[in-house]
């Protein structure tokens, strides 16, 4: 086997971050024999700086020619008073529609390492947060036509939330084969009481499911409700499906829910199996080249790329394993602030429970997660 890797270390902490995650990618593949192939590329700020513009077509190429991608972060405040159609986020736009990455995966679960760095009361942590948001990437009010006009003597804005059956239907399927993978519980957030879009959106997944997958429970929520479930009682949720605005939000709310935006991974998706993995924080310029970043999520991101592009569920457990288990020896700085500002890190400190971990590097991390890898894999 071969596979060949797109890497776009983007803006910020992205060459730190995704450094550590390309020494998990090559040790898995050293491992299994896999034939690795890389090949950089620049994207969003970088990219700017280099060419003037965030997606270059040599690096929409590459991406084409590969199995799938590997993308750190991209943006930063240095480049916010670009114009909007030259700034980083819209080469990130850009790649997501060029390759056809309709469905955008981010799992979100408390590692039990992590149980006390959650801002839920304990008595909802200990009931668990595992749960998958599954959101339209390529339609919706990010894609739509918008622009300002004068009206009655001043400027308005607009944005076009727009939604098509056949849009609808195929990240609705994506959501309910998730869900036969997993608890067979799907949620459909929308806001059908008050845009048509929704009422769309909420239509079109039901008849999917009456239809296609008679056997997964659909249950149909307000995006408010959900914002407010989410924080009140996550352990209700299985696969949560939405669209493009909606799902920026929940799925960033649930990340915060698990201790740390630092932790969460994402994935996504076309039509053929082809993946842009990334992590769902972003280019954090105020701790760049400071050695401190946390790595995890954009290594997770390499255990969603093993387990969706290439078929190696075995390999992506390896290194999910290897990762919690590295959660009990050492931290990056943002999951030690984290537990410091739980109220049950605070109750665990404050009774003689808390367990010590070691303040460790971006670098550190990295290291470890590997030589847990090895000894997993190595047998």
């Amino acid at each position: 086997m071969k596979i060949r890797i797109t890497v776009l270390e983007g803006d910020g902490i992205g060459p730190e971050i995704v450094g550590q995650a390309l020494k998990v990618l090559k040790t898995v593949c050293e491992i299994g024999n896999i034939g690795l192939e890389l090949d950089s590329q620049l994207l969003g700020g970088a990219a700017i700086d280099k060419t003037g513009a965030p997606l270059p077509a040599e690096t929409i190429a590459s991406c084409k020619a590969s199995d799938a991608v590997l993308l750190g972060a991209v943006g930063g405040p240095r480049w916010d008073s670009l114009p909007s159609d030259i700034r980083p986020e819209k080469g990130l736009l850009g790649i997501r529609s060029e390759l056809g990455l309709f469905a955008n995966l981010r799992p979100a679960r408390i590692f039990p390492a992590l149980r006390d760095n959650s801002p839920l009361k304990p008595g909802i942590a200990e009931k668990g947060v595992d749960l998958l948001v599954v959101r339209e990437l390529t339609g919706g009010i990010y894609f739509g036509r918008r622009g300002c006009e004068m009206v009655s003597g001043e400027l308005s804005g607009f944005d076009e939330m727009r939604y098509s059956e056949h849009e609808i239907e195929r990240i609705a399927r994506v959501a309910f084969d998730s869900a036969q993978r997993r608890r067979k519980h799907v949620t459909c957030v929308d806001k059908a009481n008050v845009l048509e879009s929704s009422r769309l959106f909420r239509q079109t997944v039901a008849r999917v499911a009456a239809n296609e997958y008679p056997d997964i429970a659909l249950q149909n929520m307000y995006i408010d409700n959900a914002s407010m479930q989410l924080v009140n009682n996550p352990s209700q949720f299985d696969v949560i499906v939405t669209g493009n605005l909606f799902g920026d939000i929940l799925s960033d709310e649930a990340a915060m829910l698990t201790g740390s935006i630092g932790m969460l991974p994402s994935a996504s998706l076309g039509a053929s199996g082809f993946g842009l993995y990334e992590p769902i924080h972003g280019s954090a310029p105020d701790i760049a080249g400071r050695g401190v970043a946390n790595p995890l999520a954009t290594i997770l991101s390499v255990a969603l790329m093993l387990k969706h592009t290439f078929g190696l569920p075995e390999y992506a457990r390896a290194v999910e394993e290897a990762v919690e288990k590295s959660l009990q020896t050492l931290r990056t700085p943002d999951l030690l602030e984290a537990q410091e500002r739980s109220l049950a890190g605070y109750i665990s400190e404050a009774f003689g429970a808390k367990k010590t971990v070691i303040q460790a590097g971006t670098d550190e991390v990295g290291d470890y997660v590997v030589q847990e890898l090895r000894t997993l894999l190595v047998r």
